[in-house]
């Protein structure tokens, strides 16, 4: 608990020996008061806003204290670290930021060149999205980033949270956005008792409740640092929070109860084949994958459909026609996708130099691999059959 050191007088009794009379001293000694609390005993936005002002995180996207934010930066950070991590996100944002410093320059861009540069930080779509509102921003705003909820929400790819979260950090215009770090702080400061999903709504308004009525940015980023270095999942260092004593769930002693979740539906396994062709010049068959769906617009080795009947006697009819003699590899290759697990077996077949490519896919060098817009499940295929 936060205290206040005061100084106080209080009397001292002595009496002195030998004399009739006694004397009465003062002496001053410090006193600790407990921490001025709001009179309705709700959390103060000013005692996180202090916080923040002494233990922002700095991160390569963060204005620093008193700083404009620039809102391209803000707006490709929240769409990268978008079910990502932090750690993650930061070599990714650093190089888009050196090959398409402007909103301008990514919208200039192709496709493919901004999935290659994407390809392993997941969510493909995120890509694609971030491409597609590039292009609008420069079409429809002239290259400047509307400054309302409304106009940012109507762009491509940028959903109630990332519209609130560039709008305030960008802004500072009033709104609170709510990831998963600021849910689970505003679940445990009120102790929500209904379980997410369903509980978004509440925790929403209570959220936008705490809103100060100036620094909105700061206090947006606040709200994610508490989530994210002291409130965090398992053991939350409560004694480090500036809302320690109003947060009821703490005052329960059910701090990691919270936020409440309802039982998670597992995803049923899917199966598949994958097939990779290996040229005597050392090149690799790839192809790129329908635009729209999972992991749209992506590159991948040749494979069948991912479904959870998959007949691994019929594999081979999936191959690509290169008159080939095909290698099943022991093992399996496994990945999980966000609403089901993937198992991939994996065929390897070797061919001549001049074989060509069939129709919809082309031979890439394998140094140059690294340089593929492969997601991660497609580099783990390759690694299982060349490695």
């Amino acid at each position: 608990m936060r205290m206040i050191l005061s100084e106080n007088r209080f009397p001292l009794f002595g009496i002195m020996r030998g004399a009739s009379c006694t004397i009465v001293g003062f002496m001053t000694v410090a006193v600790r008061l407990p921490r001025r609390k709001k009179a309705d005993n709700t959390p103060d936005p000013a005692d996180l806003l202090s916080w923040y002002d002494r233990h922002r995180r700095v991160l390569p996207w963060r204005a620093r204290a008193a700083e404009r934010a620039d809102p391209y930066g803000v707006w490709l950070s929240e769409i990268m670290l978008q079910q990502t991590t932090v750690k993650t996100v930061g070599p990714y944002y650093a190089r888009f930021l050196e090959r398409w410093p402007t909103v301008g320059a990514l919208a200039a861009s192709k496709l493919d060149d901004v999935l290659r540069a994407w390809a392993g930080l997941g969510y493909y779509a995120r890509a694609r999205n971030l491409h597609a509102c590039a292009k609008a921003v420069v079409e429809r705003h002239g290259g400047v980033f509307p400054n309302s909820i409304e106009a940012l929400r109507a762009l491509p790819g940028i959903g109630d949270y990332t519209a609130a979260a560039l709008a305030a950090i960008a802004f500072d215009a009033p709104a609170v956005p709510v990831d998963g770090n600021v849910e689970r702080v505003v679940a445990r400061l009120f102790a929500v008792e209904e379980k997410l999903p369903a509980a978004k709504p509440a925790i929403k308004r209570l959220a936008a409740s705490l809103l100060p009525a100036s620094r909105a940015g700061d206090f947006a980023q606040a709200l994610m640092d508490l989530g994210a270095t002291v409130c965090s999942p398992k053991r939350p260092a409560c004694a480090l929070c500036p809302w320690s004593e109003v947060c009821v769930a703490r005052a329960l002693g059910r701090q990691e109860e919270f936020p409440r979740k309802a039982p998670k539906r597992e995803g049923k396994l899917r199966r598949g084949a994958a097939f990779v062709a290996l040229r005597a010049d050392g090149r690799v068959l790839l192809r790129k994958r329908p635009s729209s769906g999972l992991l749209g617009a992506m590159t991948e080795v040749p494979g069948s459909e991912w479904a959870h009947d998959f007949d691994v006697a019929s594999a081979l009819k999936a191959a690509p026609r290169l008159g080939a003699k095909w290698r099943k590899l022991p093992g399996v290759v496994s990945h999980v996708f966000t609403h089901f697990p993937l198992e991939l077996d994996v065929y390897l077949a070797q061919l001549p130099r001049a074989t060509k490519a069939p129709k919809g896919a082309r031979w890439a060098r394998r140094a140059t691999l690294s340089s593929e817009a492969l997601p991660n499940v497609m580099r783990k295929v390759i690694a299982h059959a060349l490695n």
